[in-house]
């Protein structure tokens, strides 16, 4: 290996792969499921989405846990587990014939998702960056985006070819053995090798304090009765609310004006948007205010879901997909970001997985609200109206934190 190599690079390549299965299987396809199991049994849109609320709860209380979890283990044995629980659910779901199968299948899927979710990527990759934390965390989250490039069609064709449970199958296996794979390369923390973050000599490790961990619990705390943490945290969860509900019903919103086929080409196109959106935010939030990015970031994302609610044509819902999708990545990436610059470091992995946690317990419920509005409106255009409202307070919000990143002294 040349001694010019840094091996973080290789941990970001791999949690690119383990964001592209664990987003692909976990969330961009939802909407592939929810659409197949509406068209294969008849179900209502609010009945299918139910349990995928409760995935999402699920999941977000196992993501406020992933932080002591992958301290304790270390990436590759979290990482093995979650990828096991993700695929034995997704295979489960093609075999479910009645509404509340999907309940246990998904308690399972969500063991998956909340260990190889955005708190995930983010834990993993912290030890290794610092300098250019901003680069390597949007690179790994653009394996997220991948997901729904290629994961979420391909499961399309593959239901089309297969049928729904042998697609299913087929997807699982393959799925495992990339994610087996990927956990195979993973580490813990750069000092293994000697180095500290970016590449650079190894910090001095002093022996740890007892009273730090006795302190974790009420730093914690702390964080949660601060303004600071809130300005960041419930931003995120309002608009990642309504992107996730529009997203699980992008599929069946598209497709009666596109067709089968063309649905699941724009949703392609949002995540290529997404893919793009979250590459050119990478090169530049190191250089500017991660807040006001954040704002831009909704208030595309609105541009876009407005065209989605009005657009009666197939070249109106490519436009409406593809601004909705350029915020999709970044309102994954940037809560880390955010929290980065702050929050003192030591606080970082048990933070972000409490703001991850928040954030998903809150878009859990995005889902079932587009489902109920649109069973109740007899259309998708007030529950998209629903979504803008939800994106506009979100946008207001996050501009409102703290004029300037500096680190806050809660220890955790």
């Amino acid at each position: 290996m040349s001694p010019r190599y840094f091996y973080g690079w290789t941990v970001v390549g791999a949690t690119f792969v383990m964001a592209m299965f664990s987003f692909g299987l976990g969330f961009y396809g939802l909407t592939v499921y929810l659409a197949s199991l509406q068209r294969l049994h008849g179900w209502s849109a609010s009945t299918v989405s139910a349990p995928v609320t409760v995935y999402y709860v699920a999941g977000a209380l196992l993501t406020a846990a992933t932080s002591g979890l992958y301290e304790r283990l270390g990436p590759r044995a979290v990482v093995i587990g979650g990828s096991i629980a993700m695929v034995s659910g997704v295979a489960a779901l093609g075999i479910v014939a009645r509404p509340w199968q999907l309940y246990p299948v998904f308690l399972v899927m969500s063991v998956g998702w909340g260990a190889m979710s955005g708190a995930a990527i983010n834990i993993i990759l912290a030890p290794w960056w610092q300098r250019r934390r901003g680069l390597a965390v949007s690179i790994a989250f653009n394996g997220a985006t991948l997901g729904g490039v290629l994961v979420a069609p391909v499961l399309v064709g593959l239901i089309d070819a297969l049928g729904f449970t042998r697609a299913l199958a087929v997807a699982a296996v393959v799925s495992l053995m990339a994610l087996l794979v990927t956990a195979a390369l993973m580490r813990r923390d750069p000092r293994e090798l000697g180095l500290g973050p970016d590449g650079g000599t190894a910090p001095v490790v002093h022996a740890e304090d007892p009273a730090a961990a006795k302190e974790s619990q009420r730093g914690r705390g702390e964080a949660l009765r601060t303004w600071r943490f809130w300005s960041v945290s419930a931003p995120f969860a309002l608009g990642l609310a309504a992107q996730v509900g529009v997203l699980t019903h992008l599929v069946a919103l598209v497709t009666p004006t596109l067709g089968g086929g063309a649905a699941a080409r724009a949703v392609s196109a949002a995540t290529a948007a997404a893919l793009i959106g979250r590459l050119v935010t990478g090169f530049v939030v190191d250089r500017l205010n991660r807040r006001v990015v954040a704002s831009a970031t909704l208030i595309v994302q609105i541009v876009g879901v407005t065209l989605l609610a009005r657009a009666g044509s197939p070249a109106g819902i490519y436009a409406g997909c593809a601004l909705f999708g350029l915020g999709v990545g970044n309102l994954t990436t940037l809560p880390g970001l955010i929290l980065a610059v702050e929050w003192p470091r030591a606080s970082f992995s048990a933070l972000v997985g409490l703001v991850v946690g928040i954030n998903q317990f809150t878009f859990a419920f995005g889902p079932s609200l587009v489902g109920l509005i649109r069973d109740w409106a007899g259309s998708y255009g007030p529950a998209l109206a629903a979504c803008t409202v939800l994106e506009a307070v979100a946008a207001s919000l996050i501009v409102l934190g703290p004029r300037r990143s500096r680190p806050a002294r809660v220890s955790v």
